[in-house]
């Protein structure tokens, strides 16, 4: 996997400072994305061991909430299997900080069958704190929405929404 970008003083993507890390590769092609270089696969770096560590440590101040997962699409099967064993050794090394995951995929399509849906996808899912589900729209852009740039797109809570079996919002 690469990886197009990593801020990690992210204020924009989540509550709190947050770490972000944008995968690149993405075949949802939304019209408006703003992140449009991030949907070549092969865009940026690769996602390395160092590179691993390196966010673990931005992560690890405690005014640093979280890490935020955005692309490109980190429900792309192949980032998938990429991030399952980070998330791991995140969960591992810093239990307190939450995970935010945005994609381009709904609920349903990463819970049913979808080509999202690989063998990594329900772990993945269980390390998940919060989902901003469903690809960006443009004719439905709406910018004073929190935390999503269309009003299709809906915030998760996923812990609530695996335990119940349906989608359950975060009430944040």
């Amino acid at each position: 996997m690469n990886y197009a970008a990593i801020k990690t003083c992210d204020i924009a993507n989540g509550p709190g400072v947050r770490t972000s890390l944008f995968v690149s590769g993405c075949t949802h092609h939304c019209k408006g994305c703003f992140n449009e270089e991030a949907q070549d696969f092969h865009w940026g770096q690769p996602f390395t061991p160092p590179v691993e560590d390196a966010i673990l440590e931005a992560l690890s101040p405690s005014y640093v909430s979280g890490l935020t997962l955005l692309g490109g699409e980190p429900f792309e099967p192949d980032n998938q299997r990429a991030l399952l064993p980070f998330l791991h050794r995140l969960r591992q090394q810093l239990p307190d900080k939450t995970v935010w995951a945005f994609s381009g995929y709904t609920w349903e399509e990463l819970t049913g069958q979808s080509r999202a849906r690989c063998e990594a996808t329900g772990a993945l899912l269980s390390l998940v704190d919060v989902l901003v589900d469903g690809e960006f729209v443009e004719a439905l852009r709406d910018i004073s929405l929190r935390f999503r740039g269309s009003s299709n797109q809906r915030l998760l809570d996923v812990p609530a929404s695996l335990a119940a079996g349906r989608p359950i919002p975060w009430e944040g």
